[in-house]
């Protein structure tokens, strides 16, 4: 079956939403985060470490996967879930936000699809809206992206438009070719900050009838959070109530809150396992810096009452001198927290929305997250 998704309750105080995902391999709970596993895994983690952070569905990259080792490949090896040994949920995403990073000009960018080089020999490559739902399609995912068009922050409001009307036919080039019966197929909504934009990306994205909605462009560089939040506002509205509403890239806990007020269901971001890498741990009150020589001697968790492997099992300490002598064990630690932390984040919004306490609960958060 196609994923099923089922409205349990609105927040009477805003649009936070309350719900469950029904796929093939189990029901998972909305508003919720998903772990990136760039190239069929979690970096550094094992299935097992992720789903026991509290983990439904996780997404997957189609640009990275048909590099390596290719859709065919991973179709031979019975598709994603026994590919990557995950018995749980998969996204993929079209592979469009890499292979426009990758273009080096527009004239790379034509109604067939994208010119570009690719990333690990510069062999020249041509994804198409019907190539990304074939890739897809051969990885077996839950949950299929269309193709479409990833404008810079800094596209003005002609470039935009011009390019919203490409994603839409894009999109519908790659509904056509979909024939995948066990997997989902999602619209994207672009259109910058520009009201008049998202609304028609979003109307006539709806009419195209998709399984599910994302809100798209929100997180590229150069973007202020002010128009972040405008582009969720002026596109939720259109989105209809009886499917999922995914704003992708986002991980930054703010962020996360902002869009489930919204109306948001579901999130993506490598930044728990990126910061992780680099030392940084989320915590109640604020990112901190596990590398600082002021937890040279912290024999407390990273953070007390966390539930997380790493937090249970070792110190400040401990992870601190891992991550100064380049241990990678560190960093694995550090992943594992920062993706329960978001996880565990989403789950006592869950609770708050039942409660119909959402707002207080926000406020709280973030007057702590900012405490420091």
């Amino acid at each position: 079956m196609k994923i099923k998704y089922n409205l349990l309750k609105t927040d009477k105080n805003c649009k936070a939403r309350l719900g469950t995902i029904e796929t093939n391999y189990g029901t998972v709970e909305t508003p919720m985060f998903m772990p990136v596993g760039t190239r069929a895994t979690v970096k550094s983690l094992s299935p097992e470490e992720v789903k026991d952070c509290g983990s439904g569905i996780i997404l997957a990259n189609t640009y990275h996967l048909w590099l390596r080792p290719g859709e065919d490949i991973v179709n031979k090896c019975g598709g994603l879930h026994k590919f990557m040994n995950w018995n749980g949920p998969i996204l993929t995403d079209s592979g469009g936000f890499q292979v426009f990073s990758l273009a080096k000009n527009k004239k790379d960018i034509t109604e067939e699809g994208v010119h570009f080089k690719s990333h690990i020999d510069g062999t020249k490559l041509l994804l198409t809206p019907e190539k990304s739902i074939e890739i897809q399609n051969k990885l077996d995912s839950d949950i299929a992206m269309s193709f479409d068009e990833c404008p810079p922050a800094s596209a003005d409001y002609k470039y935009l438009k011009n390019s919203i009307e490409r994603t839409l036919r894009w999109a519908e080039r790659g509904k056509k070719v979909h024939n995948n019966p066990n997997q989902a197929l999602f619209g994207i909504v672009q259109g910058g900050p520009h009201e008049d934009l998202r609304r028609f990306s979003a109307e006539e994205t709806v009419k195209l009838d998709f399984d599910g909605y994302s809100i798209g462009g929100v997180a590229n560089d150069g973007e202020s959070k002010e128009d972040m939040y405008k582009a969720i506002d002026y596109s939720i509205p259109y989105l209809p109530d009886d499917k999922v509403r995914y704003l992708m890239g986002v991980g930054d806990p703010i962020d996360i809150l902002e869009g489930v007020e919204r109306g948001v269901d579901i999130f993506d971001c490598v930044l728990p396992t990126r910061i992780a890498r680099h030392g940084q741990a989320f915590t109640r009150t604020g990112k901190i810096h596990m590398k600082n020589a002021k937890y040279i001697d912290d024999l407390s968790p990273v953070e007390e009452g966390c539930d997380c492997y790493c937090c249970k099992n070792y110190s400040k300490a401990y992870v601190r001198h891992l991550l100064s002598v380049d241990e990678t064990f560190g960093g694995r630690l550090l992943s594992i927290h920062n993706i329960r932390f978001l996880i565990k984040l989403t789950e006592e919004i869950r609770e708050a929305i039942k409660e119909d306490r959402f707002l207080d609960y926000k406020k709280e958060f973030i007057n702590k997250y900012n405490s420091k």
